[in-house]
């Protein structure tokens, strides 16, 4: 899942991304209105963390043309201001929530899984593709029962793989969801996670051959 947070004090942004980061999500920041709607142009979020007072442009601009850009991603505004007036205003406008200042982190950890569950209501919470067993909510993959211990990154690459298995992912498909735009496009990064990633569904599997490279298109799943 890839987030948008867009926040213009520094000090509370980077711990957003901090914390968020822990959840495996990929994280992109913006700290003012306008470079915020340059990135929605630009990518696809499933989520925005949007703040009202903004430099540039405010959050109630931002959020009127991302919701033009993108129907479907989940908008969540933050701000100081009580006034139920611009709570209607931005619920109207097209946000799915809204969190008043000062609010607790875990709060906002809370109803960022409750938007985004929200897009997988028909989908089962439990995955069970031949021996391979995905908890989406615990985080787990099994394979026969055993736990495959996986880290952060490598889970997201795996359930990204798994849940389109119908299709090769591409290597640019894969650093834009499962990555930000941090991520260097021309690095090893992605090889290295793929690499780890196989050793230990190899060892779990005795397999060699559950994430297949297809040369010069990209990767997928066979389970």
């Amino acid at each position: 899942m890839r987030i948008l947070l867009v926040e213009d004090e520094s000090q509370l942004l980077n711990a957003y991304v901090k914390g968020l980061k822990q959840d495996g999500y990929a994280i992109d920041t913006a700290g003012d209105g306008a470079s915020a709607v340059e990135l929605c142009e630009i990518n696809t979020y499933d989520l925005v963390v949007l703040d009202i007072n903004l430099p540039k442009l405010n959050g109630i601009e931002v959020l009127k043309q991302v919701r033009t850009l993108n129907k479907s991603v989940k908008i969540i505004i933050v701000s100081a201001n009580r006034s139920i007036e611009q709570r209607i205003e931005g619920l109207d406008l097209g946000a799915n929530d809204y969190l008043t200042k000062p609010f607790d982190f875990q709060e906002l950890r809370a109803r960022i899984r409750a938007l985004l569950r929200r897009d997988f209501i028909s989908q089962p919470k439990v995955l069970t593709i031949n021996d391979f067993n995905i908890d989406l909510n615990l985080h787990q993959i099994t394979y026969q029962g055993k736990m495959i211990l996986l880290t952060l990154k490598e889970y997201t690459i795996l359930t990204y793989l798994i849940q389109n298995r119908e299709r090769i992912i591409s290597s640019e498909e894969l650093l834009e969801k499962c990555w930000n735009d941090e991520a260097d496009p021309f690095s090893e990064a992605m090889r290295v996670h793929i690499y780890a990633l196989r050793k230990k569904i190899q060892e779990a599997t005795q397999r060699d051959d559950v994430i297949q490279t297809v040369k010069g298109v990209g990767y997928r799943f066979n389970p």
